[in-house]
């Protein structure tokens, strides 16, 4: 039998990160050299072992905790030292943090025992330097062979990266066997009850990362929240803390701030991934949109490539420092444009962090990239001339999928079978009537031509969308996940329906069929929303697109509905959401299982999920702006409430929100009545006494209306 070689797995790994830097390690605090474990640097591993020993024993794990936004701190005991008997007398405590150029740790050795304590504390340490997509992969690595410098220090170097480790008061072994296996120690020893701290870094010097940590602190507020449901409240603020650490600017503009996607795999910029955090994150300020947009329009495509995928006016896919080849046929250039929604996301958060407040001396230079990001959508976006937005990878080397679900096997139909390219996606054709309307709105505000263009064009996308997308399905009429090279639709129920809700291309009827359907146990059974429903024959509930929960959909999903009114199916997944927070320590993964909720009372990790991810911590702001209904349109002078919080998720209270770079406060009641305080002047509030959209129908029960 032909050995695997598969993708190491996460989630039992405890992570910390400050952006580019970050550390994945063991439950008990070791980092070993095997699968992800590590330390790395924008996207290389810089360390690939640090195991503590006292005495040539590994202390036994009991506890660990996160301190700080940054660092983690782990309890373990050294039963065979200190006093006889049942209670143990010596622990050693491991305090873990990051910093952007690398890593420090502290040991603590605490003794309640009665008599001296005598021991070495060592660390045994290796570095590989080896790539990311390498150790995605699973590939085998080989460590570098450390040079000792002055008195307790190792030095590995290659690539262009020198990394650096000084253990203070330590001695450094690197000769001979230890070469590739140095080692830092430390006698030790303790006077009764006595107690000591050992110190050692690890520091990288990495010149050609193409990302760097921004200086300064985070540049949105951070709202103080009370909450019935104290849920809510763990998860924010565990969410801001992952946020903090996943801030990265580009090398060279460290003004521009923007998230990376997420830790390990995609610690740097992705303009999908990057666009939706900056729009959940609007709430709390403009600026990091501002940065994300400024960004990504400096490296907005200007030429046909079709290598990279560029094209003129077209927002980036992702940044590397170096070609991207995980393996199965795949090589990304470190530029890579293979992505079919993140023109038209882009547009779309323009416009939004203008009505947030976004003030217009920072839209106006955005406006040629406007410009040119419509013409994209124009010109370039439809190869077929049929009116529809759709994709297809011309290299074989690029994603054969370039929507947000972007795994080769997501686009299935019901029975199971691939789709084949091109691919028109429901949702894209959603963000294109969006980005046309929200661009012509634009246009027209700067006293800049083409408005009434862009509005036929949304006009001519929505007729073509109703005609060629809506099947019957197992609940009644469905919009299709997309349709294939022979315009048929993928008639699979999936998640991908609810970002369409508010993108002004279903009229009333069809939003309150789509929410009905989102509604269904079928898709909403899980916690959260499941990308593909149990009734298609593609479900699994660990597929990575096919079946599983992505906590950042769910909450995209949860918003739209509840923004539209749609109250019922938008609290059931907000419930979902927060009991998957409940379970993972509130550090929301990328994504998890789609199993029933029955089945464990708990959701099933995905093994391989990235977290923290930012589009995932970011659904917490979203969930927050929903709980209270905050929805401005500054350019406009208005300001609508319509708050979820109430009878079913309990009261909130929130101080500092932000609206036009002014804190803002917002109240919900247990009845659900709203009051706000803090506004700037001229802006009118209204308050959603009812939804203002037709009545939602209840879900149906959990089996089709026929076979």
């Amino acid at each position: 039998m032909t050995e695997r070689q598969l993708q190491p797995l996460l989630h039992e790994l405890v992570g910390v990160v400050l952006a580019p830097t970050s550390a994945l390690g063991d439950a008990a605090g070791q980092i070993r050299p095997t699968g992800v474990q590590g330390v790395f640097h924008a996207d290389a591993r810089v360390l690939s072992r640090a195991e503590l020993r006292v005495d040539d024993q590994e202390p036994e794990s009991l506890a660990r905790a996160a301190v700080g936004p940054h660092g983690v701190r782990f309890v373990a005991l050294a039963r065979w030292l200190g006093d006889p008997g049942a209670d143990p007398t010596v622990r050693v405590e491991r305090l873990r943090q990051v910093a952007p150029d690398g890593l420090s740790e502290e040991i603590h050795v605490v003794s309640t025992a009665a008599v001296p304590v005598r021991a070495v504390v060592s660390v045994d340490l290796a570095c590989d330097l080896a790539p990311i997509e390498v150790v995605k992969t699973g590939g085998a690595t080989e460590p570098l062979e450390a040079k000792a410098g002055e008195p307790g220090t190792l030095v590995w170097a290659g690539s262009g990266i020198t990394v650096t480790v000084t253990g203070e008061g330590a001695t450094a072994e690197a000769t001979g066997e230890r070469a590739a296996a140095p080692r830092l120690s430390w006698p030790i020893e303790l006077p009764p009850r006595g107690r000591l701290v050992l110190r050692w870094r690890l520091t990288v010097d990495d010149p050609r990362a193409v990302v760097v940590c921004p200086p300064g602190e985070p540049e949105w507020s951070r709202p103080r929240l009370r909450a019935d449901d104290r849920r809510l409240v763990r998860l924010l603020d565990r969410s801001l803390d992952d946020l903090r650490g996943l801030r990265l600017a580009e090398a060279g503009a460290p003004e521009d701030v923007f998230l990376g996607a997420g830790v390990p795999w995609f610690l740097t910029l992705f303009g999908r991934d990057s666009l939706w955090a900056a729009r959940m994150m609007l709430p709390l300020g403009t600026d990091l949109a501002g940065g994300t947009l400024r960004v990504l329009a400096r490296r907005q495509g200007t030429r046909i490539d079709p290598a990279t995928g560029e094209a003129p006016g077209k927002i980036l896919h992702e940044l590397r420092r170096h070609e991207f080849a995980p393996g199965d046929g795949l090589h990304l250039p470190p530029a890579y444009y293979g992505t079919v929604d993140a023109t038209m996301l882009w547009v779309n958060l323009l416009h939004d962090a203008w009505c947030w407040g976004l003030p217009a001396a920072q839209v106006e230079p955005l406006l040629p990239y406007l410009e040119a990001a419509l013409h994209w959508l124009g010109e370039h976006a439809d190869a077929d001339g049929d009116g529809l937005v759709e994709y297809i990878d011309t290299t074989g080397r690029g994603l054969a999928n370039q929507g947000w679900k972007d795994s080769g096997d997501a686009v299935r139909f019901r029975d199971g079978t691939l789709a084949a390219p091109p691919i028109v996606l429901a949702e894209v054709q959603g963000y294109a009537h969006e980005a046309a309307v929200k661009g012509a709105r634009l246009l027209d505000a700067f006293g800049r031509p083409g408005g009434d263009r862009w509005r036929e064009h949304a006009a001519g996308l929505a007729r073509r969308f109703r005609a060629a997308f809506w099947v019957d399905g197992p609940y009644g009429p469905a919009p299709a996940l997309a349709l294939d090279r022979d315009k048929r639709p993928v008639d699979s129920l999936t998640s991908n329906i609810g970002h369409l809700l508010g993108t002004g291309l279903l009229n009333a009827e069809e939003e309150a069929q789509v929410a009905r359907l989102l509604g269904t146990d079928a898709l909403a059974g899980a916690f959260g929303l499941r990308t593909m429903s149990t009734d298609d024959a593609g479900f699994s509930p660990l597929s990575y697109h096919c079946g599983s929960v992505w906590a950042h959909d769910t909450a995209i999903v949860l918003g739209n509905l509840a923004r539209a009114g749609f109250r019922d199916t938008a609290l059931t997944l907000a419930d979902g959401l927060l009991g998957a927070a409940e379970a993972f320590d509130y550090r929301l993964p990328e994504l998890y299982g789609g199993d029933d909720r029955s089945l464990l009372g708990r959701p099933v990790p995905y093994p391989a999920a990235c977290r923290p991810q930012a589009w995932a911590a970011a659904g917490a702001v979203l969930l927050l702006q929903a709980a209270t209904g905050l929805y401005p349109d500054v350019p406009a002078g208005t300001v609508r409430l319509a708050p979820l919080a109430g009878a079913q998720l309990g009261a909130v209270a929130t101080e500092r929100l932000t609206v036009a770079g002014t804190p803002v406060d917002v109240t919900v009641d247990g009845a659900g009545q709203p009051t706000i305080s803090g506004l700037p002047a001229g802006l009118t509030v209204t308050v959603d006494a009812a939804p203002t959209v037709p009545a939602q129908r209840p879900a149906p029960a959990d089996r089709p209306l026929h076979a």
